[in-house]
C-alpha cells in the first residue's frame, strides 16, 4: 500500500508541475506575440512592417542606407504611434499631428528593450511595462520612472538625432 501513496504523490506532482509549466508556456507566448494592430512593431519598421529610414532591410545595399543619425521619416510615423530603431535605440513617435518625441527604447524597470508603439503607449514585453508616447511616463506596469527624452531634429521630412 505504501507504494501505492507513493505512485498517486508522484503523479499528482508530476500534474502540477505540468500545469504550472503550460501556465508559463502561455505566458511567454502571449507575451512575445507580434499579432495584432501596432505602430512600428518591429525594429526599425514602420506599421505596414516597410524599414524605417533608419532601419534596414535585409540584404539591402549601401545605395538604401539612410544618412548617418537618420531615425525615421516623418510620414513613417503615424498620429498617435511610432516607430522602433533598434540600431540607435530610440523610439521615435508622434503624439499628435506634426509633433515628433523621441525616447530610449530600453525599459526602466528592468533593462528590456521595448517592442511596439500602439493606442498611445510604447510597450515592453519584459513585465507588460507601458509608456505615455507624449511624455514617456510610465501609465501601467511595473516601471516607476519615465524613459529618457532622447534629443531630435524634424527638418524636411526626416527625423535625425540632434
Amino acid at each position: 500500500m505504501k507504494g501505492s501513496t507513493l505512485d498517486k504523490n508522484v503523479t499528482r506532482r508530476h500534474a502540477l508541475s505540468a500545469a504550472a509549466l503550460a501556465g508559463v508556456g502561455a505566458a511567454v507566448a502571449a507575451c512575445s506575440s507580434g499579432t495584432g494592430t501596432t505602430a512600428g512593431t518591429a525594429a526599425g519598421t514602420t506599421a505596414d512592417g516597410k524599414p524605417a529610414a533608419g532601419g534596414e532591410a535585409a540584404g539591402a545595399g549601401e545605395a538604401n542606407k539612410a544618412p548617418a543619425g537618420t531615425l525615421a521619416k516623418k510620414a513613417d510615423i503615424p498620429v498617435g504611434g511610432g516607430v522602433i530603431v533598434s540600431a540607435e535605440k530610440v523610439v521615435v513617435v508622434q503624439p499628435e499631428a506634426g509633433t515628433f518625441k523621441a525616447y530610449s527604447a530600453i525599459c526602466t524597470h528592468e533593462g528590456c528593450p521595448v517592442k511596439r508603439v500602439r493606442d498611445g503607449v510604447i510597450v515592453c514585453p519584459c513585465h507588460n511595462s507601458s509608456f505615455a508616447i507624449a511624455d514617456g511616463s510610465p501609465k501601467s506596469g511595473p516601471a516607476k520612472k519615465a524613459l529618457a527624452e532622447v534629443a531630435i531634429s524634424s527638418e524636411g521630412d526626416t527625423i535625425t538625432l540632434a
